[in-house]
């Protein structure tokens, strides 16, 4: 079954021709940062405009890359929410307008259902230079709790969910069968790298810069609060680590530079993925299920995948954590998503609308 994914719910222009719901034949990705950055954040209608003039390029881009016509499709899935209301509306009618003139199937994705789907993703083995050996089979073996990044965990699993506007913890039994377990209370882990990147005046994005300069820092210089550390519950709050950071920065002179900055940098990271693992292995204790799913933006953190990883060794659970380039928003998890729906028959009306808060 070859399925296009269209993903246009923020920043990126997105699309990509999945097989069977796992192989990616194409994928394609018109970012929008630089549009955005000397705004700090993204500007909803630039957003919009800006899907309008790439959307079908991009489009033409993935059909040809995966080498098929836009007739060869089985079938249709697009990024229905949550999301900006004005992006969302491009890619839908997009989609629409397709599988009408194409007489295709059409599914409307949740943005989060697709986060869960991108560690379901085959990704193609890195070429060999000529006469080197050949590579060994990706992830441990099946006795072995270290990251996998293969063909994706069994049901039921846990899914720790973490993007610049959500942060949850997840129970997934099954495409489409999820029970929110908990969710941070005020501001995303995303949301509070790029408000302290900003801050810093790191720019836009400010997380991809603090997870940079955190490598060659020192995360104990700088003492930084981690919140509800004894709450027997699976919730996160971010907003006081933000606040936090914030008071400690004005209370200086000036901000921090060079090693200082390396260091404040890392201590913030390390307040923030000590939270996210707290949480984690608690929720794999208290469940009993040991398959923990990391996906979203912030899953491309370099902090966050070695301490998740260092924790799953730790207690015997096995972590699942999709390429960087499938952890943020990208049209292949929507595929992949997509092609789950297709499979139990699920159709979308050509009156399909968006859903700004749609609900996982």
């Amino acid at each position: 079954m070859l399925v296009l994914g269209i993903e246009t719910s923020c920043d990126e222009t997105a699309a990509s021709v999945v097989e069977d719901g796992r192989r990616v034949r194409s994928d394609v990705v018109a970012s929008q940062v630089l549009v955005h950055r000397p705004y700090g954040g993204v500007v909803p209608e630039v957003a919009s405009r800006q899907h309008v003039a790439t959307i079908v390029p991009v489009i033409r881009r993935a059909a040809e890359d995966a080498g098929i016509g836009l007739g060869d499709l089985d079938g249709i899935a697009v990024t229905a929410g949550p999301g900006l209301v004005g992006a969302l509306l491009v890619g839908v009618e997009t989609a629409k307008s397709l599988a009408y003139a194409l007489g295709k199937p059409l599914v409307g994705v949740n943005h989060l259902a697709g986060h869960l789907a991108a560690v379901f993703l085959d990704e193609p083995p890195a070429p060999s230079a000529p006469g080197s050996p050949a590579a060994a089979p990706s992830g441990p073996p099946p006795s072995d709790p270290g990251p996998w990044q293969g063909p994706g965990p069994p049901f039921p699993h846990l899914a720790l969910l973490v993007s610049g506007g959500h942060t949850a913890l997840i129970r997934v039994d099954g495409p489409g069968l999820t029970a929110l377990l908990g969710a941070t209370r005020d501001d995303a882990a995303g949301e509070a790298f790029d408000k302290v990147g900003k801050m810093l005046g790191l720019g836009y994005p400010g997380g991809v810069a603090i997870d940079k300069l955190a490598a060659k820092g020192d995360p104990s210089v700088f003492a930084l609060p981690r919140a509800l550390p004894r709450r027997d519950d699976l919730d996160f709050s971010f907003s006081g680590l933000k606040t936090a950071a914030s008071t400690l920065l004005r209370g200086r002179t000036a901000l921090p530079e060079g090693d200082e900055l390396a260091d404040f940098c890392a201590s913030f990271q390390a307040a923030v993925v000590d939270v996210l693992t707290r949480k984690s292995r608690r929720a794999v204790a208290l469940h009993g299920l040991p398959h923990l799913v990391v996906c979203g933006g912030v899953a491309a953190n370099r902090g966050l995948r070695a301490g998740l990883t260092a924790a799953g060794a730790e207690d015997g659970f096995r972590v699942y954590i999709p390429p960087p380039k499938r952890c943020t928003d990208n049209a292949a998890m929507i595929a992949a998503a997509g092609t789950m729906l297709l499979a139990r028959g699920d159709r979308a009306p050509l009156d399909l609308s968006v859903d700004p808060g749609l609900p996982l």
